[in-house]
């Protein structure tokens, strides 16, 4: 089971200091900062997933990168550009067209020409088929008549098989050598079952499973089912953004063999409680705001709500509590004492003080032998700023591989740290 990981260049600056926040005067960000799969070793995934609107963005709007990175990506190609060789191999990398950010069009916004350009410009080793998602689902309409089902749901699915047919085309006629995969999109278990069908006609050996994400797990698991009756000898499944590891041995049953998602990276600092993975659970990351670096919090100063100095105060003695605490020289309560003041000056009513107290006592970062926790200790769990909080995420990409490993039965040694399933 591979774990691929979309990009959004997400790096950390390793030359950023914990005590004075400040970063060298020398860096340069594509040369110096580091990639999750530079920092942990073994690489916390098994693939990249890069998008062409985060690189070349959308008609009218830009992507996430700049125009010298994208230039640099294309004249340079994928694995040099991540700085993918991991000794003698190297990692792959999976294009695809990011459906959900032209969602809300009628077709998608790139022709199949444009996408093959992207995906041999950057010289990704596998690239998905444009494809257009079905907005919802209802297993009741396997035993309604096809009328029943929306008229915009069916154009979604054949237009996306269309597009595939015209991919795979072009990949033959244009001699391309990225492996093509296709996207079958549905409504119901059934749906999606005629949509593979439909795909393996064409020619197609790996198919990506799209729109599943809103969808709860009984009713993934029961699509893998309906796809494994037309599934032929040979054929792989990929899920797209779907996680779930509980079920991975359910998922490997039915033909998946990869899968992609960014959620263990972004709850380190999108998600209000589970920031910090550990093997059999999650804890909440501490929150201790930067007064010159959070916008709310400055825009809160400017308007005389808050206090800078005082707040200046509290945010030191809540890192210099932290800090001492990782020493064992003040206690979780002194902590939690600190940061409850804090958070009250800037107006945060949300109790954290049992959840805190959780984490404080537990002190999962003095175990995890990951090498972000290693180095930085007590700075993991702080919720601050982009180099702690993306830290943070690589080591929840870390434990998540942990947790693949050994929820396929090959769980490693270590409570941290990647092993490949």
């Amino acid at each position: 089971m591979r774990f691929f990981f979309p990009d959004s260049q997400d790096q950390v600056d390793p030359s950023f200091d914990f005590k004075t926040e400040q970063r060298s005067i020398y860096r340069v960000r594509q040369r110096d900062d580091r990639y999750a799969h530079e920092l942990i070793q073994p690489p916390p995934y098994d693939g990249l997933l890069v998008s062409k609107p985060i690189v070349d963005g959308l008609p009218g709007s830009s992507g996430k990168y700049t125009g010298a990175q994208r230039n640099r990506l294309y004249r340079e190609g994928a694995h040099r550009f991540f700085r993918l060789a991991n000794g003698s191999s190297t990692l792959p990398v999976m294009g695809d067209c990011g459906a959900f950010t032209y969602v809300r069009e009628h077709e998608p916004l790139y022709t199949v020409d444009e996408v093959i350009d992207f995906y041999d410009g950057c010289q990704f080793d596998i690239g998905i088929a444009p494809d257009h998602v079905v907005f919802g689902y209802d297993a009741a309409l396997d035993k309604a008549p096809p009328q029943d089902v929306p008229e915009d749901w069916r154009f979604r699915q054949q237009l996306t098989v269309s597009l595939a047919s015209d991919l795979l085309a072009a990949h033959r006629n244009r001699k391309c050598t990225f492996e093509p995969v296709a996207v079958a999109h549905g409504w119901s278990p059934e749906s999606y079952a005629v949509s593979v069908q439909q795909l393996q006609e064409i020619g197609y050996r790996r198919i990506a499973l799209g729109g599943m994400v809103p969808l709860k797990t009984p009713d993934i698991l029961d699509s893998l089912k309906a796809v494994r009756r037309v599934l032929t000898p040979g054929t792989e499944l990929h899920l797209l953004g779907v996680t779930r590891t509980a079920h991975v041995q359910e998922f490997a049953r039915y033909g998946v063999t990869s899968f992609d998602s960014t959620s263990p990276f972004m709850q380190a600092f999108k998600d209000d409680k589970d920031n910090y993975y550990a093997l059999d659970r999650t804890y909440v990351a501490i929150r201790v705001p930067q007064v010159d670096g959070n916008t709310k919090l400055r825009s809160m100063i400017t308007a005389g709500a808050v206090d800078q100095q005082k707040a200046r105060r509290l945010e030191r003695t809540c890192l210099e509590r932290l800090r001492k605490f990782d020493n064992e020289r003040c206690t979780a309560s002194d902590v939690i004492d600190a940061v409850c003041s804090y958070s009250a000056l800037l107006g945060d009513t949300k109790d954290r003080s049992a959840v805190y107290a959780e984490t404080l006592e537990a002190r999962p970062w003095s175990s995890c032998t990951c090498q972000v926790c290693a180095t930085i200790g007590v700075e993991v769990i702080i919720f601050r700023g982009a180099d702690r909080n993306r830290r943070r995420g690589f080591h929840n990409l870390a434990v998540f591989a942990s947790r693949l490993s050994r929820d396929l039965n090959a769980a490693p040694a270590l409570n941290t740290g990647a092993t490949r399933a």
